[in-house]
């Protein structure tokens, strides 16, 4: 069953076939004159093994691949990743567009309150240096005194 060691040294075995010796029974009934093998089943083979002994087995039929299914002309995999790719593209192109908006958005939003402030500073430096007489305070100070860099109002 298990190999010999390779120290030893070979030794020769005989063949043993064993023939199947057949039961009288009290009562021999007559045998068909032909053998018929039922219908499907196959012929009885033997194998003499390298170490001499013989198998005796059913013959096996070769298991037949499966027939190849027709393979489109490109892989699934490839389309998936070629989508994949454009909507990818199609993301970056969004997202660009998304940026360059925000960044106007952000300069106009800057334009905007310059200009505001530029207006109102300009409507106070009109207020600020207009003729008097438009309603305005005015304020006389020619009767304060000066007393020791003090001013007394």
């Amino acid at each position: 069953m298990y190999p010999e060691h390779p120290s030893h040294a070979p030794t020769q075995r005989a063949v043993e076939v064993h023939h199947p010796t057949p039961i009288t029974p009290a009562a021999v009934t007559p045998a068909p004159l032909i053998p018929v093998q039922p219908h499907g089943m196959p012929t009885v083979a033997s194998v003499v093994l390298p170490d001499g002994r013989v198998v005796t087995g059913y013959a096996m039929n070769p298991a037949q691949p499966e027939p190849v299914a027709t393979k489109p002309p490109v892989s699934r995999a490839a389309v998936n990743v070629a989508l994949g790719g454009v909507g990818f593209l199609a993301v970056c192109g969004g997202l660009l567009l998304l940026t360059t908006f925000i960044t106007a958005l952000t300069a106009l939003i800057t334009q905007l309150i310059t200009l505001a402030a530029v207006i109102f500073g300009g409507w106070i430096a009109v207020q600020v240096f207009s003729a008097s007489g438009s309603g305005g305070n005015t304020f006389n100070i020619r009767k304060a005194v000066f007393k020791r860099n003090h001013f007394n109002g």
